[in-house]
């Protein structure tokens, strides 16, 4: 059984696990997102940093958010550097992909030990 964008989420595992392994473990957020910036260009990915997410309610936005990283239009990249991942930041991850035509996101922490949290939703937002 094959999952969605399987063959790009791999990649962007490869990219997150080089970036990982050269920086290691302590720097801000900030410095991991361009260092994956390049990697996923260097592996010729188009991506997107900070990309605006509008939430709607009752055909109004009602919030602004940004993800950290698209990755070809279809992989939203959220990025943490934290001890460990928590519940708030899958949900995180999960809102954008509910926000969003994105039905495929990674969650990647640069923590002590890199850990990842792969999230698939769809809705009525996905294209069909």
């Amino acid at each position: 059984m094959s999952l969605i964008h399987q063959e790009l989420t791999d990649i962007i595992l490869k990219c997150f696990y080089t970036v990982y392994n050269r920086l290691g473990y302590g720097f801000l957020e900030k410095v991991y997102e361009n260092a994956m910036i390049l990697e996923l260009s260097k592996n010729e990915l188009s991506c997107s940093k900070q990309v605006p997410i509008r939430v709607l309610y009752d055909e109004k936005v009602v919030g602004d958010y940004y993800a950290d990283i698209i990755v070809e239009n279809c992989v939203i990249i959220e990025l943490k550097a934290s001890e460990v991942l928590a519940e708030e930041h899958e949900l995180q991850l999960l809102n954008y992909l509910k926000a969003t035509d994105k039905e495929v996101g990674l969650l990647l922490d640069f923590g002590k030990k890199p850990a990842f949290k792969r999230k698939i939703f769809t809705n009525d937002k996905k294209s069909v």
